[in-house]
């Protein structure tokens, strides 16, 4: 419990009407505030070289790559807004008002509820990729995962506008006091968020990581078999197969990172009674943005030379789009 001689009236001239806000900082919460602001721009300027490398460079343009853009752009939009938003809301009072801190809350919402469907978009790519090889050459297209891309934000929008719908009649609902911002979720909305943005979202993704890894298993076997025999398979180059299941690989740690950065939340709620006070374990979830693309640093060669691409300014020279980088 804080001392009351800590906290002040974040708008004295309303009285009762004010929320109260500790106006002392230790020095551990301005070091923390100080780490905290740094990750933000880090996760900023990282996902940006991934946005600004897909996007300019042709050879990167394939159906898996989309997929990490959409995943690159929630991952910069928590970096720029939603981090940043959390990180004022706790540290200060709210003095944007009512319907800002509903945009903010309805943004936070769909980011988080879009980044779950990249996940699961990943997860169906590498599963058609990897146990469905012919069907993923000749069904999965460019332009096809465009749609499904926008197909995810549209459909978390209207989910979180569906998950939001008091507080949207009323933003006054987002406040019990002046200088407040919060969402107040109540039993069966809460469950429903649980349900399809958390449980279902997590057993499609297992279950088609699962079958990945049995199938790239055998198929490991197999390319090592026919190695040895030096056999060349008739199906698919050895090389691309090869290609493949890297990607797979590099594709599950990123799914892996995710689930473990995603879980604690709602499993907290779980505990809690699906209450989501749990808002502490939402800082995993960002810091999550600010791990993916040192995934792709780590794992994906092409992000490296395209760094150096954007880093040397190279990107704004003539005919650099077509600069090979895989």
């Amino acid at each position: 419990m804080e001392n009351s001689d800590q906290l002040e009236l974040c708008f004295p001239q309303l009285a009762n009407l004010s929320c109260r806000k500790s106006m002392v900082e230790s020095t551990g919460d301005t070091i923390l505030n100080v780490l905290l602001s740094l990750t933000c721009a880090f996760t900023v300027l990282l996902n940006l070289f991934v946005i600004v490398a897909i996007s300019h460079f042709r050879q990167l343009h394939t159906p898996t790559n989309l997929l990490l853009l959409s995943l690159a752009i929630s991952d910069f939009l928590v970096g720029l807004v939603v981090w940043p938003g959390e990180i004022y809301i706790k540290t200060s009072c709210w003095a944007l008002g009512d319907i800002a801190c509903f945009c903010f809350q309805l943004t936070s919402f769909v980011i988080t509820s879009s980044s779950v469907g990249n996940m699961v978009l990943i997860s169906a790519d590498r599963y058609v990729a990897i146990c469905h090889p012919f069907r993923y050459i000749a069904k999965v297209t460019v332009k096809r995962i465009r749609l499904c891309v926008y197909l995810s934000w549209s459909l978390s929008f209207l989910f979180c506008c569906i998950l939001l719908k008091d507080q949207l009649a009323d933003p006054e609902n987002c406040s019990s006091c002046y200088g407040e911002c919060v969402v107040n979720i109540d039993m069966e909305t809460g469950i429903l968020d649980l349900v399809l943005t958390f449980i279902l979202p997590l057993s499609i993704i297992v279950t088609l990581y699962t079958s990945v890894f049995v199938v790239a298993v055998s198929q490991a076997r197999a390319m090592r078999a026919h190695v040895t025999c030096r056999k060349v398979p008739n199906s698919l180059s050895l090389g691309a197969r090869k290609s493949e299941l890297k990607a797979a690989r590099t594709l599950g740690v990123l799914v892996l990172v995710f689930i473990l950065c995603f879980s604690p939340f709602y499993i907290f709620s779980i505990i809690s009674d699906v209450g989501f006070s749990s808002s502490q374990f939402m800082s995993l979830f960002y810091f999550n943005s600010y791990v993916n693309p040192l995934i792709y640093a780590l794992f994906y060669p092409w992000f490296r030379r395209a760094v150096k691409q954007i880093v040397t300014l190279r990107i704004l020279q003539p005919g650099s789009r077509e600069a090979k980088v895989v």
